[in-house]
């Protein structure tokens, strides 16, 4: 049986990659691993070598302490691989096969997977509807940063590609389904993103960039990316996208300038509960700023696609109400104007195999747009130190050097 290394939470600002236990087809306990979940045993599961996984946006939310996620917990929910073994009640995957993780984990069994709702999946956490790998209260599923990883109800969850080498050629692209690509793209159809509209997407980070290469994607005429980032804004302006510069003031007069008009058909948050202010405000948190301005700046009868993260719970936030995840948003505005809000976790299912298609097609290249940059697994605390300052990359980690070896 060979070894296993994953990056390890170590506490409010610290990640570090230690010697982690080898997968094995029974949930034990350890941290952050729901009580109800251990024992549970797991014939119908896959364990990957891990080819690619990625640093997130969401991970970060954890390491600076902004959850209640146990020290030790081993991270990452967007993973490709190829498998390595198969339980025994698994049918169609076989070994060798190069596959995407979604980053929800479904059973394929309850009525919201049937329904095709896999982020809400009813039978994978036990308190709560919805799971993922390597996050606080998603039921305690080890996470993917690691050489290897256990995937659960393998015959549902894992997307196979269908060439192996053609898509070791796009690898960097593919890793992009676990979880971003979907969830911009979930985002864009959410707000009714399509051809000839007008989006304003709230946030530069590689999901706010998939947004906007998704949109697009889509057939949107102006696609306008917000951020406080210089770096992150001109990357997405070297894909064809708009910038507003949120640190300068009013996103509606920046708006306006491009447009003619204040207001955008469709808004899109990727951003989340961590949301600074505008203008003078933009050095301050206020949670409810990227929500407010959507509502503002999406004309009447428009919608809003929310992927960005909402917790119940952040120890570090700046008000009392917003520790439990309440905000102060204007909700009689957004009423006024008829909007639609869609939120919560991106179903990856319903679209990755779309979109891979897209990607082996050459009808996008995912990979550029979000400047996706290989190091090695040993490098995860540098990749999450340079994220977390803001760099204009989405870090993936080759923990076996397929991915250096595939450029």
């Amino acid at each position: 049986m060979p070894g296993n290394m994953g990056v390890v939470y170590e506490g409010p600002g610290k990640v570090e990659v230690h010697e982690t236990e080898y997968p094995g087809f029974e949930l034990k306990d350890g941290p952050g691993v729901n009580p109800a979940n251990v024992g549970r045993k797991l014939p119908h599961a896959a364990i990957l070598k891990t080819v690619a996984t990625n640093i997130c946006g969401s991970d970060q939310h954890m390491v600076r302490g902004r959850t209640t996620a146990p020290q030790g917990l081993v991270l990452g929910h967007e993973i490709t691989g190829e498998v390595v073994e198969t339980g025994p009640d698994v049918e169609y995957i076989k070994t060798g096969d190069l596959v995407s993780v979604p980053f929800n984990i479904a059973c394929g069994r309850c009525r919201n997977c049937k329904e095709g709702k896999t982020g809400i999946c009813e039978n994978v956490n036990p308190d709560r509807p919805g799971s993922a790998y390597g996050y606080v209260d998603m039921g305690g599923w080890i996470g993917g940063q690691a050489q290897y990883v256990l995937v659960p109800y393998a015959d549902w969850n894992l997307l196979k590609f269908p060439d192996k080498d053609r898509a070791m050629e796009k690898i960097l692209d593919l890793a992009m389904l676990a979880d971003i690509f979907p969830t911009g793209f979930h985002g864009c159809v959410s707000a009714g993103v399509g051809p000839g509209s007008s989006v304003y997407i709230a946030g530069a980070g590689p999901v706010g960039l998939a947004a906007a290469a998704s949109a697009l994607l889509l057939g949107a005429a102006v696609v306008i990316v917000a951020d406080l980032n210089k770096e992150r804004l001109d990357q997405a302006h070297s894909f064809g996208c708009e910038t507003v510069n949120v640190a300068l003031g009013d996103p509606k007069d920046q708006i306006e300038h491009i447009l003619g008009e204040p207001e955008v058909d469709c808004g899109v948050d990727a951003v989340g509960f961590e949301a600074r202010g505008h203008g003078r405000e933009s050095e301050t948190e206020h949670p409810a700023t990227v929500l407010n301005t959507l509502m503002d700046v999406t004309r009447a009868g428009g919608a809003l696609g929310i992927p960005g993260l909402y917790v119940t719970g952040d120890p570090g936030a700046s008000d009392e109400a917003a520790r439990h995840g309440s905000l102060s948003i204007r909700i009689g505005l957004g009423w006024a104007k008829s909007h639609s809000l869609v939120t919560g976790q991106c179903p990856v299912m319903r679209y990755n195999r779309q979109l891979m298609q897209a990607i082996l097609h050459d009808r996008v290249q995912i990979a550029k747009a979000v400047n996706a940059t290989p190091i090695p697994l040993d490098q995860a605390p540098r990749g999450y130190h340079e994220f977390d300052e803001g760099a204009a990359r989405k870090y993936v980690l080759d923990p076996h050097g397929m991915l250096a070896s595939a450029a």
